[in-house]
């Protein structure tokens, strides 16, 4: 069973959600690029998802309990004490970490808002460069549009979501075309909609970003 609950208001234009899951079967399987960063409690105690630019494989044991906290793309800033690119398709537990004060899972809300209010808000061009990438410019199109040069936007980029522009356009890319295909649209029309060149080439980068074929990551539970 997995859940996703808003967060609390401290958290508000930082955190996607909350969420949590209780493991009831036996199963190996990945965790998508989705551009956030999560700080969770499971099995092995708590630790921080990096951003990941492939798929990370999960191994679930039944009667596993996890507890999670998703950022928003790019707006963890310097909430976790290093920096985003550090943590890079890596999970690192906590105590490697400067201290958040967790010590349980039911922490985790309490001492994340603590964090925030101690450290500088994120860069706020990070939502738009998500978005102007999401729509499939090139990127000194997309840097132009933003008034940047693109050392500025590789550099802002790659502070504010641990990798360059480009990574970070194939993710929201793959995203985009995830959602699509969720709500039964038709993969050529994903494919045009979401930016590919064509379908074959959707399912080319589903399979490097899910390592598995769409229809297969669709059918998850």
């Amino acid at each position: 069973m997995y859940e996703e609950r808003p967060p609390h208001p401290a958290l508000a234009g930082r955190v996607a959600c909350l969420w949590s899951r209780v493991v009831t079967e036996e199963a190996t399987q990945p965790v998508v690029p989705d551009g956030c960063v999560d700080v969770m409690w499971g099995p092995s105690g708590p630790q921080v998802a990096g951003p990941d630019t492939g798929p990370h494989p999960v191994r679930l044991t039944p009667g596993d309990v996890y507890h999670g906290l998703r950022f928003l793309p790019g707006a963890v800033g310097e909430a976790l004490g290093v920096p985003v690119a550090e943590l890079r398709d890596l999970r690192v537990p906590l105590a490697d970490l400067p201290d958040l004060g967790v010590r349980e899972p039911g922490d985790l809300v309490r001492a994340m808002a603590v964090r925030l209010r101690g450290t500088p808000p994120p860069d706020r061009a990070a939502r738009p460069i998500a978005r102007a990438l999401a729509d499939g410019g090139r990127i000194g199109d997309v840097a132009r549009e933003l008034g940047l040069s693109e050392r500025q936007l590789h550099r802002r980029t790659h502070s504010a979501f641990g990798y360059g522009p480009k990574t970070l356009q194939r993710v929201v890319r793959f995203q985009r075309a995830l959602r699509m295909a969720g709500e039964g649209r038709a993969l050529a029309e994903v494919a045009a909609v979401s930016g590919y060149a064509d379908q074959a080439h959707l399912s080319n980068e589903v399979r490097r970003l899910a390592g598995m074929p769409l229809g297969q990551l669709l059918s998850r539970p």
